[in-house]
């Protein structure tokens, strides 16, 4: 009945909201107050809990709430600024409220590489010269792919008014640079924020053109790139004033929560996008978080064809396979391609397009068989083309599991919401 009188009648929440906040006070200086002081504070919140339980009405409720107010005044210590620290401990207890659900039940992630498009996107941009291999020996082709980007890079329309703001809320950022006197880019500077290199959020980013220092406020994202070579800033090169030296959209990376919850009730589903830490795999940073799609786990033996399906146990997965819809959804006669669907690639596949890179070192053909200790797990990103996954280092720990994708809640585009990262 005190619940449903709490509902109803405000001066019933009044009493117990007092008779909670004297009993804490009274818990906090307990051992400083004299035991008749002691004594009068908890007969008042005796009389008010009485009142309480036997339904008292409205006045005689209220006196019980004057008297325990006033027992409190006179025998309670008084703080100091007493309206800061009830500020303070409510923005504790929130900081505390909000760590707990990051840490057990929701943790935001951010993408910043193209290993699992097209389903969720890590940061790109138009140019991109960072993707440009400037190792390669074919210079014909290094050359070629800088005029590519160059012809991005002019063509590129940069927005005004709602238009520019339409685009930010669908993840896409400008920044251009015109040389206002001749000279070169002495220096970038790594964005400042919240984070490691404001990897949190980013307030500005400084670079020095001609002996001037121009500030970047709120720089977009880079990924795993930074804006020089991103952008094809020429650290060499003279520019003539009024010549472009940045001109760029980039487009910001999916923002997702992560299920933290689920998988300690049940084991990861094959199929399901994971989130997992790169502790103890030797090939990879060890402080940082991956994001990749579950293909095997321990105990089975995984093949990938040369018709780039994954064979587990013998068993070729496909487009009827749960959560593999979309990653064998693809034209079988269409070679595989960056950012397109094009199901999991082996390296004889790969060099047979004249890929330049060992990308599947651990499946060599389609005859190769790789055995999952116990425990493990098997990852493999959707950019197959594009992705240092298992195909590469293999197996890892199944404890190093964070949790499941969830939710993409930033930016505002097709991927936004439940449905990608469930498929």
């Amino acid at each position: 009945m005190t619940i449903i009188r709490w509902f109803l009648s405000k001066t019933v929440r009044e009493a117990v909201a007092m008779k909670r906040h004297v009993w804490k006070l009274l818990q906090h200086q307990r051992d400083i107050l004299s035991p008749d002081a002691v004594e009068k504070i908890e007969s008042a919140m005796a009389e008010v809990k009485r009142a309480l339980r036997e339904g008292s009405p409205r006045p005689i409720l209220k006196t019980h709430i004057m008297r325990l107010e006033a027992a409190a005044n006179e025998n309670l210590k008084p703080y100091p600024n007493a309206g800061y620290r009830e500020n303070v401990e409510v923005l504790l207890v929130a900081i505390a409220v909000a760590m707990g659900i990051r840490t057990f039940i929701l943790q935001p992630f951010k993408i910043p590489t193209g290993s699992m498009q097209p389903t969720l996107y890590g940061v790109t941009s138009v140019p991109d010269f960072s993707k440009i291999n400037y190792r390669l020996s074919d210079q014909a082709r290094i050359q070629a792919e800088v005029a590519e980007q160059r012809k991005l890079q002019a063509a590129l329309e940069i927005p005004t008014g709602w238009e520019r703001v339409r685009q930010w809320f669908a993840g896409d950022s400008y920044v251009l640079f015109v040389a206002d006197v001749d000279g070169q880019m002495e220096r970038i500077n790594p964005p400042v924020g919240i984070g490691r290199a404001g990897s949190i959020f980013k307030l500005y980013q400084k670079f020095v053109f001609a002996g001037k220092t121009h500030t970047l406020w709120f720089p977009p994202d880079m990924g795993g790139s930074d804006l020089g070579s991103r952008a094809g800033v020429q650290p060499d090169h003279r520019y003539k004033r009024g010549e472009v030296v940045i001109k760029m959209r980039a487009r910001s990376g999916d923002h997702l929560f992560v299920d933290r919850l689920t998988y300690n009730f049940r084991a990861p589903k094959r199929g399901e996008i994971i989130v997992f830490e790169t502790r103890g795999i030797y090939q990879l940073p060890q402080d940082q978080f991956y994001i990749k799609r579950l293909v095997a786990v321990g105990g089975e033996q995984v093949q990938i064809g040369n018709d780039r399906h994954l064979r587990i146990n013998g068993q070729r997965l496909t487009a009827s396979t749960p959560h593999f819809e979309f990653v064998y959804g693809f034209d079988p006669k269409s070679p595989p391609a960056d950012s397109q669907f094009s199901g999991h690639v082996n390296q004889t596949v790969a060099s047979q397009i004249g890929y330049p890179y060992s990308i599947a070192p651990n499946f060599p053909d389609e005859s190769v068989t790789f055995d999952l200790p116990e425990k493990t797990l098997m990852v493999m990103g959707d950019n197959s083309m594009n992705s240092f996954d298992s195909r590469a280092w293999g197996a890892f720990p199944a404890n190093n599991v964070i949790g499941r994708s969830c939710f993409v809640y930033w930016p505002l585009s097709s991927r936004f919401g439940w449905g990608n990262v469930q498929h």
